[in-house]
């Protein structure tokens, strides 16, 4: 792909009322946009790990789709409404980047869009970026 603008979509119906793209790619970069955890039939799960969980599966999603993996992840921000769950958003974003080490930062907000939302999650990603394989023995 050259640097032509791709917009990747989820299928959100907040992309048409808002105006953005679930990711935008521009040759090598994908930039991921703030992902909540809502569940395919627009359930939120409480648990904070299992909505970090989520967050980190629709950006893989997105990523797989602009042609990237979570391993070429470079960037990623974390919102959170209660800092009393860093530790399990860590948990999930750990299991997620252990090899891949991303610059990351984590922030607590007022509030997210929607109430049942404990984190929102974006990255960003440069194709190829990622750590090498690891052989097989």
């Amino acid at each position: 792909m050259s640097g032509g603008r791709r917009l990747i979509s989820s299928g959100s119906p907040f992309e048409a009322t808002i105006g953005f793209s679930r990711a935008v790619r521009v040759g090598d970069r994908v930039i991921v946009s703030g992902t909540a955890p809502i569940g395919p039939d627009g359930s939120v799960d409480p648990d904070p790990f299992v909505q970090a969980e989520r967050c980190l599966e629709i950006i893989g999603g997105a990523l797989a789709e602009a042609g990237a993996d979570l391993s070429d992840v470079v960037r990623t921000r974390i919102f959170l409404v209660d800092a009393g769950d860093a530790g399990e958003v860590s948990a999930a974003h750990g299991r997620a980047f252990a090899d891949v080490r991303p610059a990351a930062t984590m922030v607590v907000v007022a509030a997210l869009l929607d109430p049942r939302w404990r984190v929102e999650i974006e990255a960003e990603a440069i194709i190829g970026s990622g750590p090498p394989p690891v052989p097989v023995r």
